[in-house]
């Protein structure tokens, strides 16, 4: 029975046989999902990663063959030839549900032991047993579907980028350490001892090169690393669709991006997404929504309230207002019944963690609102508030007075604990430029002014006079691509006159010899003829886990890092030994 095998190849795929394979001879392989033996009748359920196919064993099985089915277990591997026959009882919950294999002949690949834990969609394991055996976590059929559908936004994306006149081009993993931002990972030199090479952040610097060399449309895949503390929807290695463009201005950029994106979702989801995407610039974002990506499938827009309460009784809102900070408020519409006061007290909990001293609320349950500050107010005053943030009966206004950046920011956090909370979040796809960032950011700690992007951005005409002056009235010819909340972009028009880099260096308080040291190879290259350019970093990796509707990165990479920056499945990091630290002339501190 097993000589039959021996040579044979596999025919079809266990998920693409259907009716229409009727009377067909073929060989399947895959892992056993699971057996049913019913006496004189077994049922075996045979996976691929295309889905499922039942392999049939009754009377007319030979019998040694069906012995053989009798030992069948979960994820043994197996080869199966037979013959494709309509099912007598139709599985109208999976696409193969129609047919059977009626087994002829049978091999044994692999033998399992009992996993740690059911290979099943949707399993109920921890996480941390899952990501321990990864590659069998793999197998489960909704991770497989994300790793697959993750392969065909990489295709349609190398299709279209190359189709629009891009060339894709390797930059190097093995860098100098320049300051990006984050903490860079870093490699011990063996030759040059006491150097390091740097793991890239981004592939930045190599793609503005790639300009001033000529090639005008360059893109790349690229994976880079971040040595920071993660979340959800971060990762210390991570995958981003990199791009640069010569003679351009931030349109361009944009009508390329919109390009891809259209045409990303219309291949791969058969969504359209209409362009030209709504643009918003930086600071109308964090006004109306407390953050630089906000989430625009809702309304609940901040108010200020400042005008309103600035010669106010209740002094937490008055004397605010006069120490240069703000008043603010959003509305829940329809809140009320959600939001008890033993709920509002849990979000002024949540407020505090934050940073804001408390959360002052109106709550609109009977035929006039309840304010938690009405002693201190006028009829007019709260009703001046109620107008401003639209609120009516069965309305909940929460309202925060601190400083503008925090205030916003609370508020912001709220906004999304609300919606979630209240499930008004539409199942949509909404995309949004953010636009005009500031080019500075304040640094508390160290006292000085930051790029928030990198010193390579160009600042807006209009903004250059103020850099000597008024670092906080610079702003960029930058933007991100914002989806649903998530950043998915970040990009930008870059510096290409040398002057003007070098008085952005000095703003940033860069010496000569500073700047010389760190970026000296690419501000050497800007004297040679540089052409303006400009580009994005698209992350891939939240990219599809928006696509595929995931909370977690984790659930769209192979392999990742869980919070710690580890990986559980390898182990790594790991300790050496004595000999490799010795070559890198690396002692570790005790």
């Amino acid at each position: 029975m097993l000589d039959r095998l021996e040579g044979k190849k596999r025919t079809h795929y266990c998920g693409t046989l259907r009716r229409e394979n009727a009377g067909e001879t073929v060989t399947v392989c895959g892992w056993i999902q699971r057996q049913r033996d019913l006496g004189g009748l077994i049922f075996a359920d045979l996976r691929d990663r295309t889905g499922i196919l039942q392999l049939a064993f009754d009377e007319n099985t030979e019998k040694s063959l069906f012995e053989k089915a009798s030992v069948l277990k979960s994820e043994y591997v197996v080869m199966a030839e037979g013959l494709v026959r309509v099912r007598s009882s139709v599985n109208k919950e999976i696409p193969t549900g129609d047919v059977e294999l009626e087994v002829k002949t049978l091999k044994i690949l692999g033998r399992s032991e009992t996993p740690p834990f059911e290979i099943i969609e949707n399993s109920n394991a921890g996480e941390d047993i899952r990501l321990k055996y990864r590659y069998l976590d793999l197998r489960r059929p909704d991770i497989q579907k994300n790793i697959l559908l993750r392969h065909k936004i990489t295709k349609v994306t190398r299709d279209y980028f190359d189709e629009n006149g891009f060339i894709e081009i390797e930059t190097p993993t093995l860098i100098k350490s320049t300051p990006e931002g984050a903490r860079d990972y870093l490699v011990p030199s063996r030759i040059h001892k006491g150097s390091f090479f740097a793991l890239p952040q981004s592939p930045q610097l190599y793609k503005q090169l790639l300009m001033l060399s000529g090639f005008d449309r360059y893109m790349q895949i690229a994976r880079c690393y971040r040595d920071e503390d993660l979340r959800a929807d971060r990762q210390p290695e991570f995958t981003q669709i990199d791009l640069e463009m010569s003679f351009v201005e931030p349109e361009d950029v944009y009508a390329i991006a919109e390009g891809y994106i259209k045409r990303l979702f219309k291949e791969v989801l058969n969504e359209d997404i209409v362009t030209p995407l709504p643009r918003l610039k930086f600071v109308d974002a964090m006004n109306d929504y407390g953050s630089d990506k906000p989430d625009t499938r809702f309304e609940m827009k901040i108010k200020d309230l400042s005008d309103i309460v600035e010669n106010c009784g209740f002094g937490v809102f008055s004397d605010t207002v006069k120490k240069g900070g703000t008043v603010r408020a959003i509305t829940a519409k329809g809140a009320v019944d959600t939001y008890t006061r033993k709920e509002i007290d849990k979000l002024t909990e949540e407020a505090k963690g934050i940073g804001a001293k408390g959360l002052a609320y109106i709550r609109w349950v009977e035929d006039s609102p309840a304010c938690s500050f009405a002693k201190f107010m006028t009829d007019d005053e709260i009703q001046a508030i109620i107008e401003r943030t639209g609120a009516e009966k069965g309305d909940l206004v929460l309202i925060v007075a601190d400083r503008k950046n925090l205030c916003l920011s609370v508020l912001g956090a709220l906004r999304l604990t609300v919606a979630k909370r209240l499930n008004i979040i539409p199942d949509t796809y909404n995309f949004l430029w953010v636009t005009e960032f500031p080019f500075f950011e304040y640094n508390e700690e160290t006292g000085n002014w930051d790029a928030m992007h990198h010193p390579f951005t160009s600042p807006l005409d209009e903004s250059i006079p103020y850099l000597d002056t008024n670092p906080e009235k610079v702003f960029a010819k930058a933007y991100d691509l914002v989806l649903n909340g998530v950043e998915l972009s970040s990009g930008s028009i870059r510096i290409t006159d040398p002057v003007l880099q070098n008085k952005m260096f000095k703003a940033l308080g860069l010496t000569d010899e500073e700047a010389h040291e760190k970026f000296g190879f690419l501000t050497d290259a800007f004297k040679y003829g540089a052409p303006p350019h400009g580009g994005m970093g698209i992350g891939l990796d939240r990219l599809v886990m928006l696509m595929c509707g995931c909370d977690s990165l984790r659930d769209v990479i192979a392999f990742p890092k869980v919070s710690n920056s580890s990986e559980l499945m390898s182990g790594a990091p790991a300790t050496v030994d004595d000999a490799q630290l010795r070559d890198l002339n690396i002692k570790t501190l005790e």
